[in-house]
């Protein structure tokens, strides 16, 4: 009996997962890359004899598919994962406040940290509370909730403005790459119920300790290859290349590539009577500044009353042997997507100083910025019934990629999962 045939095009989290799955299932798989290197939306480049990534991806305790993925090619000892979750959030001229989690059981492992928070009043810390309690009632796959976005939810339920900047949207623009008055109820009910609220440990933050490229592209075009599959990186497939596969040159295809892209070579009837257009985008803006000694006294950090955001430490990962290389991750970044590098420059190196007073004196020995203008699909409401399923209605081509219907926000997580579901779904079809 000879072996199913399968092309996977696209070399990012969800196409590698979903080659390495058919190649250990005993398919021939080939995975097509149209890029000089793998990763997708997670890769890594050389600068200055420093490695650095595009953007600074995390993952949480509770994302089982990508832990699953790093435990298959072997890296899973390579994403440190906090024993439990803490974060200092910076705030100029005051202490930092804190996000933490104890060890109580599920939500009790939040309330301290809550009733806490300085940056809220004692009254929004109570409301805050009782809000995470609402939440919690609240299913992620009701499509009622994918018709109303999460800022008018929590306005409703006494959230104030401070409240939702300070906390809500602390956690909802990272995660869905969307602020809480333009994302879907439904897909932030996902995050904060499987992220936060559903299980004590979920919340645990894994950062990488080294480049994406050794966490992921690497080790897993390794893997695919001693499974018996073969990894082409500069080879782009086009439509008519897609018509010669599924005309008979492979059994099966599965576009593992952005929504954007996928109408470029898809056949017009396999994307019937899906809008993906409709799904639109919403940039991702990293910045990446080398200073001659250490400013950032924590591994990572949050920051309130800033445009700065999110803080890494990316020192170690990057290969440095000297001074302190940060990354600040900016999320939704609609005014710094077509900015130059002199203008990030000056609007976020006074925002430094003013959150990290030991950056005044420092040096700055390189500062770098990537931008990733289409860096996720749009969680807004009524995303969840534009996101389609692995099957088309073109028999043999499938599809993946995080904005598939994953149930997950444009996460790792959702990239790992769509792979599964396509490679799986391939699987399932050859056995009919």
């Amino acid at each position: 009996m000879s072996r199913l045939r399968v092309t996977v095009v696209g070399g990012g989290l969800a196409g590698l997962t979903a080659a390495l799955e058919l190649a250990d299932a005993g398919a021939q798989v080939s995975l097509l890359e149209a890029r000089s290197r793998l990763g997708g939306a997670t890769f890594s480049f050389e600068r200055n004899g420093l490695w650095l990534d595009n953007g600074q991806h995390v993952s949480l305790r509770c994302c089982d598919a990508y832990l699953g993925f790093l435990r298959r090619i072997g890296t899973d000892h390579l994403l440190a994962m906090q024993p439990r979750l803490h974060v200092p959030v910076l705030r100029e001229g005051m202490p930092p406040a804190l996000l933490a989690r104890t060890g109580l059981p599920a939500p009790l492992h939040l309330a301290s940290t809550l009733l806490r928070y300085a940056p809220l009043s004692p009254r929004e810390r109570l409301l805050a509370v009782r809000a995470a309690v609402g939440l919690r009632r609240l299913d992620p796959r009701d499509p009622a909730l994918d018709e109303q976005t999460f800022g008018a939810w929590l306005t409703r339920h006494s959230q104030s403005p401070n409240a939702i900047d300070a906390l809500w949207n602390l956690i909802a623009l990272p995660t869905l790459n969307l602020p809480a008055d333009e994302a879907s109820l439904a897909a932030a009910v996902k995050v904060f119920r499987t992220g936060l609220l559903d299980a004590a440990d979920a919340c645990d933050i894994g950062v990488p300790a080294v480049p994406f490229q050794r966490l992921h592209a690497d080790p897993a075009a390794a893997a695919i290859e001693q499974a018996g599959g073969r990894v082409s990186v500069g080879t782009a497939v086009d439509a008519d290349g897609i018509s010669r596969l599924l005309a008979g040159e492979a059994d099966a295809v599965i576009l593992a590539v952005p929504h954007y892209a996928v109408a470029e070579i898809a056949p017009a009837e396999a994307l019937q009577p899906l809008h993906l257009d409709a799904l639109g985008t919403s940039p991702i803006v990293n910045l990446h500044v080398h200073y001659d000694r250490v400013v950032l006294h924590h591994a990572l950090a949050a920051t309130l009353g800033s445009p700065l955001q999110w803080l890494f430490d990316r020192t170690a990962a990057s290969g440095a042997t000297s001074g302190q290389l940060i990354a600040i991750s900016l999320s939704h970044a609609v005014e710094d997507a077509g900015s130059s590098l002199a203008a990030l420059r000056e609007r976020y190196l006074p925002a430094l100083e003013r959150i990290l007073p030991g950056a005044r004196t420092a040096t700055i020995i390189d500062f770098a910025a990537t931008h990733e203008p289409r860096a996720t699909f749009r969680v807004a409401p009524g995303s969840g019934r534009l996101r389609p399923l692995a099957t088309t209605a073109v028999p043999g081509l499938f599809l993946a990629g995080a904005w598939t219907d994953t149930g997950w926000p444009a996460t790792m997580e959702g990239a790992v999962r769509s792979g599964t579901t396509a490679a799986r779904a391939v699987l399932a079809s050859n056995e009919r």
